[in-house]
């Protein structure tokens, strides 16, 4: 679901053009670059049994993609904004790094817990659409047409003094359709 949350982070750039493009996209797989120490770690760990969906593994992220847990990631990815970029900003960047669980409820199988390392042993929540390989296509196809179409909208505004910005603007659009585009055929193929 790569694809689909870096359409995310384009729809938001097209939005608030004062937050930093890099910000928004690393923002957006914020969770999973917390999960690669946990995984070395030995925290948190991928099953490649098969049957695993998307990708064909399961990831059991019971911390940085628990609910708690993701709240509490963006709220400190946002934070780390503040000084820099202001309140809108960080509030922006936090809600884009919570985008990431919001964006994987639907497409994950039941395996994402309310509580970090699923305290109290409550309920897990997914909807498992994984297991439909071309509805997820579908999906994450769709959010990065949008955000590079939005991100395109957005840059054709700019103003004539600012020329150069903007023919710079409208080819990152192109190269995020691209790119987007690029990253969902390596998913659905495996690679």
């Amino acid at each position: 679901m790569i694809a689909g949350h870096f359409g995310f982070a384009a729809v938001v750039k097209s939005r608030e053009t004062a937050v930093p493009l890099w910000a928004l996209m690393l923002g957006t797989v914020w969770l999973d670059v917390v999960f690669v120490p946990l995984f070395l770690a030995g925290v948190e760990t991928i099953d490649t049994s098969p049957g695993g969906g998307y990708g064909g593994n399961i990831i059991h992220a019971d911390y940085t993609h628990s609910l708690l847990g993701a709240l509490l990631l963006s709220a400190l990815w946002g934070a780390a904004f503040y000084w820099r970029l202001g309140l809108r900003s960080a509030c922006a960047l936090g809600f884009v790094a919570f985008s990431h669980w919001l964006l994987d409820l639907p497409v994950h199988r039941a395996d994402m817990p309310l509580l970090p390392g699923n305290f109290g042993n409550l309920p897990m929540l997914g909807l498992g659409l994984w297991q439909y390989r071309g509805v997820v296509a579908v999906l994450e196809f769709a959010l990065v047409v949008l955000g590079a179409w939005l991100y395109w909208r957005a840059a054709r505004s700019i103003t004539e003094p600012a020329q150069p910005l903007r023919r710079r603007a409208l080819l990152t659009s192109v190269l995020m359709l691209l790119g987007g585009i690029g990253v969902l055929l390596m998913d659905l193929t495996g690679a």
